[in-house]
């Protein structure tokens, strides 16, 4: 039966031989393939490292017997030449024992074979855009959860609120970071010109640095100096000139002759000199160029799912559906809460089982690739959607297609392909989220048309794992969050009867702040449902 299952259900997406370049922040899945690499390196530098101590072992006694001789054999000066045995013996090893010694290849050849190694696994490394994407992701939670940045620094996810420090969440695993740590993140903002970021990251890594009195590490990209450098520019950029004026002096402190400071510190002394000059500046985040919802959507997520007012309302409800006496239903109804009634939102726990969670994640782990939005006719991806996904179908008798029956008797709708999408299997990346968003198409050229079956009536989501803290799924204009509820499901309608897009389903995937989400979509379109779900010209239907 196993197999059978294995073979009925296939990927539409082909499996890659190594992770796409500058995609493995996009899921954490690929995070922890990157984990089985680094161990590999790690047994790498073990066999490095145990070869350099046998160069240095072979020097040692190379050393200890030329030691030796020159304490024991050559007290006088008369010594090495009365014996015609140490005469040779010296000249030959003055010749080309010493030669051997100081111009072996062992060290080359060993620092040859671990490069070697190194670029075999390369292709599987995370790439520059990577790193990018892996501290954007930290300064997103930074902000959706207004967490301290000196907090995360030491491994605690905390914010500050009414004057006192509250604990977010409490992972059970946890590391600080280094100067060198926040120097990448804190470049990564200044890189992109957002001082607000880079400010704080920045200051954390300075703190870091001089705390370890400036010493320099073989492994780190930054040092103080740099922090410093970046720190002081990002300061002047805010309007803290005279904080960027002491930053600039404490780098030439380490660095008298640089040229390009030195201009920099004249600058800044006269702005401070001139009339009307700030010396000092206040950090205001970015806002964005394209959420025009950003505070409704960061409280939401922020509450994560904790919205007692909303809930509180009298038509709201818990029961043991059936879906009108179904026969799948009546020996096992599904429990099911309604969370919203504008628009309609319905969560039926337990719709899943763990096991078949699993399987469809095994399934889906070979095919991700990274998500994509509409833009116009194509799609294409985007800073505001990290993630990745690969879509699944199945026969009858799969684990997908035993899914599509049970959803089609939950909802009465018709969710076979073209009427419903294939399951579409998600998971996210660092800090991965999906910014306030319809499932329908809103525009004619949309992609979802291309099933020529109308626009995406619903959304059936299941959450397919457990997160420790935020994920949640905040519907902005009905104004509540849903947290992820493992192995349960989210049903809502996309359209009214009329077949307009209802625009009180405008939701969004909040940051996962600890976690591995993943979740499968499937979104039943209009055709196929004449019977199902009738139309209706009341566009409040």
């Amino acid at each position: 039966m196993k197999a059978v299952f294995f073979f009925s259900c296939c990927f539409l997406t082909t499996a890659l031989a190594s992770i796409a370049a500058g995609e493995i922040f996009t899921s954490l899945q690929n995070v922890r393939q990157a984990i089985l690499v680094e161990r590999k390196l790690i047994g790498y530098l073990r066999t490095y490292i145990d070869s350099e101590l046998e160069r240095l072992r072979d020097i040692r006694r190379f050393y200890a017997k030329v030691s030796d001789l020159h304490a024991e054999l050559y007290k006088g000066p008369a010594a090495a030449t009365a014996n015609p045995l140490v005469a040779f013996t010296l000249v030959k090893r003055l010749h080309s024992e010493w030669l051997n010694i100081v111009y072996s290849n062992e060290a080359q050849e060993n620092t040859q074979t671990l490069r070697s190694k190194y670029e075999e696994e390369e292709a599987d490394l995370p790439k520059v855009e990577d790193l990018r994407g892996a501290a954007r992701g930290l300064m997103r939670l930074q902000d959706v959860y207004s967490l301290q940045v000196s907090s995360l620094v030491k491994g605690r996810f905390q914010r500050v609120t009414n004057g006192g420090v509250i604990e977010v969440c409490s992972p059970a695993v946890s590391v600080s970071l280094t100067g060198d740590d926040c120097f990448l993140v804190g470049k990564v903002a200044y890189e992109q010109e957002d001082y607000y970021h880079s400010v704080h990251w920045l200051e954390e890594s300075v703190r870091l640095f001089r705390g370890e009195g400036g010493k320099w590490s073989p492994e780190n990209e930054g040092t103080l100096e740099d922090a410093l450098d970046h720190l002081a520019f990002s300061h002047f950029k805010t309007g803290n000139v005279s904080y960027a004026l002491s930053l600039s002096h404490e780098l030439l402190h380490h660095d008298p002759m640089n040229g390009r400071v030195l201009q920099n510190v004249e600058k800044y002394e006269k702005l401070l000199g001139s009339a009307g000059a700030s010396s000092g500046g206040s950090l205001r985040r970015p806002s964005s160029t394209y959420l025009r919802t950003q505070d409704t959507y960061e409280r939401l997520c922020l509450t994560q799912g904790s919205q007692p007012m909303h809930f509180e309302n009298p038509n709201l409800f818990c029961d043991h559906f059936t879906n009108n006496n179904s026969p799948a239903l009546l020996l096992q109804p599904v429990r099911r809460e309604v969370l919203s009634l504008q628009p309609h939102v319905v969560l039926y726990h337990d719709f899943i089982t763990g096991a078949e969670a699993e399987d469809i994640k095994q399934l889906a782990q070979s095919g991700l690739k990274r998500s994509v939005v509409a833009s116009g006719k194509k799609q294409e991806t985007a800073d505001y959607r990290i993630s990745k996904s690969a879509w699944l179908k199945g026969s009858e008798g799969s684990i997908v297609g035993r899914l599509d029956q049970r959803i089609s008797v939950l909802t009465g709708l018709n969710v076979k392909h073209p009427y419903g999408e294939f399951l579409q299997v998600v998971n996210y990346g660092i800090g991965g989220h999906y910014e306030p968003h319809f499932d329908h198409a809103t525009s004619p050229t949309s992609p979802v048309f291309k099933l020529k079956t109308g626009n995406r009536v619903a959304t059936f989501m299941i959450y397919l794992s457990s997160v420790e803290a935020g994920g949640s799924t905040a519907f902005i204009y009905a104004n509540f969050s849903v947290p992820v509820v493992a192995k349960s499901a989210l049903f809502w309608w996309n359209l009214h009867r009329n077949g307009q897009g209802d625009e009180d389903t405008l939701h969004a995937g909040c940051p996962v702040l600890i976690g591995d989400k993943w979740v499968a979509n499937k979104w039943i379109h209009e055709y196929g449902q004449e019977f199902q779900h009738r139309c209706s010209l009341n566009p409040k239907e």
